[in-house]
């Protein structure tokens, strides 16, 4: 077997990884699609957390004449959402799964507790943590730098629908350049999307390296655990 590069990730999923062709809510199939990235790399022995977002559910800062705190728990809660939506699809793959809440859903899912996190992932279980940091004005990409951090992970991994990093919209923009490797600060400094500015600062002050890249392309999870060169990286 190959040698891995990294033994413990946190792979970023967006809201709108969930769609797929649907456009709202969650697709089974899309599911069905991102399950199989993670059992492949998980089958290889790497210890994988997860951070899921929202969007394809309720986005909290789009969301006009609604009191902004309100909105990004509305948000939170469609994290869990998809959060319990991939549980389901992974456990199924025979893949053991736990779900951790920042927000307390004793019915639904553990609270977020650092340590039992922690062991989970030395069992080779995935963690998903739903409601983001649960705290408002902060995106679930800065909980996701969080929770990497805390879970002493090597990388996180942004599960993208392009091939890395551009200078701007590359399905609009044919011309748009790729980028394959910056620095935190010329992310910064350039305003690239990469995650919000507050995810980034966290991750410049911690050095956790970022990889994004495209998630729909079979076998792209394995590859970089692997060490092959996908996606952009900033470091």
């Amino acid at each position: 077997m190959s040698k891995l590069r990294f033994q413990r990730i946190l792979l970023k999923l967006s809201g709108e990884a969930m769609v797929g062709s649907r456009g709202f809510g969650v697709d089974p199939e899309a599911v069905a699609k991102i399950t199989s990235e993670i059992k492949e790399v998980c089958d290889l022995g790497v210890q994988m957390a997860i951070v899921i977002g929202g969007g394809n559910i309720f986005r909290g800062r789009d969301s006009e004449g609604m009191d902004r705190t309100t909105a990004d728990y509305i948000g939170m809660l469609g994290t869990l959402i998809n959060a319990l939506a991939l549980q389901e699809a992974l456990e199924k793959a025979g893949v053991p799964t736990r779900v951790q809440s920042a927000l307390t859903m004793s019915q639904l899912a553990e609270p977020y507790i650092r340590r039992r996190a922690i062991r989970h992932l030395e069992k080779g279980r995935v963690v998903i943590f739903g409601a983001g940091s649960g705290n408002p004005y902060f995106s679930t990409d800065t909980a996701a730098a969080l929770r990497a951090m805390e879970m002493n992970a090597e990388l996180i991994m942004k599960g993208s629908k392009v091939d890395g990093i551009y200078d701007k919209d590359p399905i609009e923009n044919k011309d748009a350049k790729l980028f394959k490797k910056l620095s935190y600060i010329e992310c910064l400094q350039k305003g690239l999307k990469v995650m919000d500015a507050t995810a980034i600062s966290l991750c410049m002050d911690n050095s956790l390296r970022i990889v994004v890249f495209n998630l729909f392309e079979s076998g792209n999870v394995r590859r970089i655990v692997l060490g092959e060169d996908i996606g952009s990286t900033v470091t």
